[in-house]
């Protein structure tokens, strides 16, 4: 690791067991001195398994029992089970991607949803987290936001974890990332070295500033995170990023193939932010059947919204909000 990335894994990430005695009282101090608004986000399609739980317990803790969030909104991805119904009977409140500013259409992938985001809510500090959590995740909001209300300099925060992973009903303490460790962590400290301290470039729960996050573009597809992450760094610089461990991750694993079309979009979003003109749009996979292997292409171009304060609707909205 360059000296540089060790200095920063030192100085900016915040251990685990930091988050025991956080002092969440003290956050709601710096909320109210700062005049700042907190927006949760959790992009969601077809997660009515989870998201209900996942919404109802961030919303009792974080905004009835302790006003430290001042809205849960769920970004429906047009989902094909009771996604919607389940997260607006927890007390979140939900829009349909593909509603939110309508005259610009919608595609498919998380990133859109996070992208849209950005004009469905109302906070100056956003926490993203995935839909499908499992277990008691309350902690992650307030370790997410801890940088960002103690530390003016810092813009965007990534939380970092230990990720089991289960397979045939066996769960394997840390064995979840492949497509990070794989992927994304040789292409990173590749190219960009001075990011090898982040631990999970690739995690879903993420947080930061509004003013940081409009100016930034994002892909529509499972490149999103890493193209925020190289695009922040761009535009903070090292130490305007931040991380925090929050201790265990667990959410449905996903086999292989899956994981094969996530990779090749993560490869597109990293080379299309390296600068080659010619990343190739398509993954070719293979799957074995009684007469022999079968050639499966997926579609894997960096597909990207541009930054959010270049849409006239949403400069509109933000002047009239002020």
């Amino acid at each position: 690791m360059r000296p540089d990335a060790r200095a920063w894994f030192s100085g900016r990430t915040t251990p685990a067991r930091s988050l025991a005695d956080l002092h969440v009282a003290a956050l709601l101090r710096a909320k109210r001195r700062g005049g700042h608004r907190v927006s949760v986000v959790l992009p969601a399609r077809d997660e009515e398994a989870t998201v209900g739980r996942l919404a109802r317990e961030l919303v009792d803790r974080w905004v009835r029992r302790v006003p430290l969030v001042d809205e849960v909104l769920v970004v429906d991805s047009d989902s094909g089970d009771r996604t919607a119904e389940v997260a607006r009977a927890a007390g979140a409140d939900v829009v349909a991607a593909a509603d939110v500013l309508p005259a610009h259409g919608t595609r498919p992938g998380k990133g859109e949803a996070l992208w849209k985001s950005l004009a469905a809510t109302t906070g100056d500090l956003l926490v993203f987290l995935d839909a499908d959590l499992l277990g008691d995740v309350r902690h992650y909001v307030p370790g997410l936001l801890a940088p960002l209300l103690t530390d003016p300099q810092v813009g965007y925060v990534k939380g970092c974890y230990t990720r089991p992973l289960e397979v045939d009903g066996r769960s394997v303490p840390a064995g979840g990332g492949r497509v990070t460790e794989l992927t994304a962590r040789p292409l990173l400290n590749a190219l960009w070295p001075e990011l090898a301290g982040f631990v999970q470039p690739l995690g879903g729960e993420y947080a930061g500033r509004r003013e940081a996050l409009e100016q930034v573009p994002f892909v529509s597809g499972y490149g999103v995170e890493v193209g925020l992450l190289v695009d922040l760094l761009g535009l903070l610089g090292l130490g305007g990023l931040a991380q925090v461990d929050l201790g265990v991750r667990r959410h449905t694993s996903q086999d292989q193939e899956a994981l094969g079309r996530m990779a090749g979009q993560v490869v597109s979003a990293v080379l299309a932010r390296s600068g080659s003109a010619d990343v190739g749009g398509l993954l070719t996979q293979y799957r074995a059947g009684d007469g022999g292997f079968v050639p499966v292409s997926t579609l894997v171009a960096v597909d990207e919204r541009p930054p959010m304060v270049t849409v006239p609707e949403y400069r509109a909205s933000r002047a009239g909000a002020v």
